[in-house]
């Protein structure tokens, strides 16, 4: 076999897996409301709690990246330009994202309001 060609052996291998994979019930994939492995029931998810985590995740980027662009600006030789672009985007796209979800729960919760009962 030449290193720029592909192995149908292998192609072959691989599809076999993935048919395996897909006939296994639920793909062994656990569900909310399904026990974890050690016999106790999984742990709900409380929405408030997740929310707050979320939040936390995009705070602590905000963060990294405005230290990041500060050691670089003091010259700390150990801060690239090229890492502080790619934080700073990172942070950007987070919180971008996290106001996506707040304009979308603003929007359920009118909608809900002006639900007629």
């Amino acid at each position: 076999m030449k290193t720029g060609m592909i192995d149908a052996s292998r192609i072959e291998a691989m599809i076999s897996q993935l048919k395996a994979a897909a006939t296994r019930p639920e793909n062994g994939v656990k569900g909310i409301h399904d026990e974890v492995a050690g016999g106790e029931p999984a742990a709900k998810v409380d929405f408030a709690s997740a929310l707050k985590a979320s939040l936390d995740q995009v705070n602590g980027a905000q963060k990294r990246s405005e230290d990041m662009t500060k050691r670089f600006v003091l010259g700390d030789d150990s801060v690239n330009l090229s890492d502080v672009m790619i934080n700073s985007q990172k942070a950007s796209i987070a919180f971008q994202a996290t106001v996506q979800v707040r304009n979308k729960l603003v929007s359920a919760y009118h909608d809900i309001m002006n639900m007629q009962v």
